[in-house]
């Protein structure tokens, strides 16, 4: 069932405490952001496709003040490393990578919020780990992004052969911008975002130059994803979730606007997928950023699942202590 929480308690703004986080991968390092107290309840936070951790600058100090909430910037986004030459960008390796931080973290039981592409890794990462996730948040994602079995030759052909093409040509400098041309720039591309989220991405979305700012994510993540999913895997997938579930779709958001048209027929069976485990599903006004742009739509939801689903729970007495 599709509805919108109203009359919810008021929500706090008071400070949170934040530090940078920095994870040693076999590439380089996994950057982001740390919110909340050292022995807070765990909460990873995932942002969507060409976005960075800034995603959840305006959400997070309005959720509960019990939990850590970290928030990383992917590979090949924000501050993060890029994947070697020659690599792929695909969900499996997220998801390996986000395995790789809660190793560094040393957490053995945690909550996952993701937005967008990061909803996708957080529903893969739920599955393959069930007994790692205590509950998890899907802003404006699915979970999964199925693809027709007929079509997926040709976008892993698609994906392959713009790999190699991409590495065919000659190695050129990065554009450079003023930071007022970088805000027109991502507006432009990002109509979902408002110019105060746009300014919040760029945070961690620009590197200074000689010049002026150049782009920090890597080039390639707007490469064809080669590794796909048939419906039929992704309701698998689904029903090896062990966690409970809250999906928040925003009503001019992902479907509307970011879906390719095959992909929409999947989206109401994934519904009834999460509807038979008996999982949440609601729709609040906004677009495909609403979390970032007006977080007060989104945060009430958030802050009454996590204080139902897992403050309201026992920590387990044997859990190890976050080195970060």
């Amino acid at each position: 069932m599709i509805r919108v929480f109203r009359n919810v308690r008021h929500l706090s703004t008071a400070p949170m405490k934040q530090t940078e986080l920095s994870v040693p991968v076999p590439w380089g390092e996994i950057k982001g952001k740390i919110w909340g107290p050292d022995h807070g309840r765990p909460v990873l936070c995932l942002h969507g496709w060409a976005d960075n951790c800034g995603s959840f600058n305006t959400l997070i100090p309005l959720l509960p003040k019990e939990c850590r909430y970290v928030a990383v910037d992917l590979a090949g986004h924000g501050l993060s490393s890029h994947r070697p030459p020659g690599v792929f960008y695909t969900f499996p390796s997220y998801v390996s990578d986000i395995h790789r931080v809660v190793d560094t973290l040393c957490w053995r039981k945690f909550s996952i919020l993701g937005h967008s592409m990061g909803g996708n890794i957080a529903g893969m990462f739920s599955a393959l780990f069930p007994e790692m996730v205590e509950a998890c948040v899907l802003l404006d994602s699915y979970g999964f992004l199925p693809t027709d079995p007929k079509d997926v030759p040709e976008i892993m052909r698609r994906g392959m052969n713009g790999i190699l093409e991409f590495e065919k040509k000659p190695e050129k400098s990065e554009r450079v911008y003023t930071y007022e041309k970088a805000v027109e720039r991502l507006l432009a591309a990002n109509p979902s975002l408002s110019e105060a989220s746009a300014c919040n991405l760029l945070e961690r979305g620009l590197v200074q130059v000689e010049g002026g700012v150049v782009f920090s994510r890597d080039l390639r993540i707007n490469l064809k994803n080669i590794a796909r999913i048939t419906l039929e895997q992704s309701l698998e997938l689904l029903s090896r979730i062990r966690a409970s579930v809250l999906v928040v779709l925003a009503d001019e958001g992902f479907e509307k606007i970011f879906s390719e048209p095959d992909q929409k027929k999947f989206t109401s069976e994934l519904l009834l997928g999460y509807r038979h485990k008996n999982h949440s599903v609601v729709k609040v006004p906004g677009g495909h950023h609403v979390h970032l742009n007006n977080p007060e739509v989104v945060a009430p939801l958030v802050c009454e699942f996590l204080q139902s689903k897992v403050l309201s729970t026992t920590v387990n007495a044997d859990k190890v202590t976050p080195k970060l």
